[in-house]
């Protein structure tokens, strides 16, 4: 089965990254599928792709992840509407729930208590907005359409997009890691964005995966990078890794750290957390085994990762969504 290649561009640390309109640009000509953009609690998704549809031509544009918490459903629908019309029908929406650090911390809200029925309500009524068959209407638990709480008004009314969507059937996918989560990405969602996915480790999916419909995305993050020395290029692996299991969310409510111990890395999971938490992070990063860095990755010499890639190929997985700012590893990829 051939692979559909993507790249990951991420969102911006510190300040804008100068390189990845040319990287988007060197996808494109390599005949990369698609490039995606993310967003934490710094840069939002959706400008840089913006600013990236405007200098291509060919390449579908996604968000790997645009968060919930950070705009309403509609809100959300018009800038995915909006850029579509823009590119000329080349937009993939990506969404993720986040966690409650970031949700609460970043973005001011409660974390939902049923992190499923949220989902739902949410895909459903960008579903809405975009078919544009009648006003948007939703008696939701966490999304009300129009609203009809105690506080408000009152004078809302059902409203349909003055725009009309370029398509809709816009694609939509979603970052979801538990296993009730995923189960239901498959029912209401065009495709899934996994975290972490191995291609060693698929029965980890696979009941989740089972009622998956034809055409069904499986689109996973993939660091990639060609180097000489496998254990020098996993460093930076190892480093997100640390950053995720141990910094990004709680030491109690993690997902990022409850998928990697149902991967079978439990006693690795805690002594990460362990070290971050006591301000060691270092060793934190250290402590992330090397075989699950590799697992999730394709590092090191071109030969190596071409084999490697094969395992990729075997597997349920439809799309690579590369990760790298090195041009080479985009073009060693490209060839195999």
């Amino acid at each position: 089965m051939s692979l559909r290649l993507g790249l990951a561009l991420g969102y911006w640390t510190r300040s804008p990254n100068p390189h990845h309109l040319d990287l988007a640009r060197q996808a494109e000509d390599l005949g990369y599928d698609s490039v995606w953009t993310s967003e934490a609690w710094g840069s939002d998704a959706f400008t840089t792709l913006t600013w990236i549809a405007a200098h291509t031509r060919r390449i579908r544009l996604g968000t790997a992840i645009a968060q919930m918490a950070a705009r309403t459903p509609t809100a959300t629908a018009m800038h995915a509407l909006t850029l579509d019309h823009l590119s000329g029908g080349r937009m993939m929406l990506g969404l993720g729930l986040s966690g409650p650090q970031v949700v609460e911390g970043w973005y001011g809200r409660p974390f939902p208590k049923s992190p499923l029925t949220a989902t739902r309500e949410y895909v459903d009524v960008i579903r809405q907005v975009l078919r544009r068959e009648a006003p948007v209407e939703l008696d939701g638990r966490f999304h009300t359409h129009p609203y009809r709480g105690a506080d408000g008004t009152g004078l809302g009314k059902p409203l349909k997009p003055i725009t009309h969507p370029l398509r809709a059937g816009l694609p939509i996918l979603l970052g979801a890691e538990g296993p009730k989560n995923v189960a239901q990405t498959t029912r209401i969602a065009d495709g899934w964005l996994p975290l972490y996915w191995s291609p060693y480790r698929t029965d980890v999916y696979a009941a989740d995966l089972s009622a998956a419909p034809p055409g069904f995305v499986i689109a996973p993050l993939v660091r990639a990078q060609v180097c000489d020395d496998p254990a020098e290029g996993l460093l930076p692996v190892k480093a997100m890794l640390g950053f995720y299991i141990g910094g990004m969310g709680h030491a109690t409510r993690n997902f990022h750290a409850d998928l990697m111990a149902r991967m079978g890395f439990e006693p690795a999971v805690r002594d990460i957390q362990r070290l971050f938490a006591e301000g060691r992070r270092e060793e934190a990063v250290r402590a992330v085994p090397d075989e699950f860095a590799d697992e999730i990755s394709l590092v090191g010499p071109k030969e190596r990762i071409a084999e490697r890639l094969e395992l990729w190929r075997a597997g349920p997985v439809t799309d690579l969504l590369v990760t790298t700012q090195d041009p080479q590893t985009l073009r060693v990829l490209a060839e195999a």
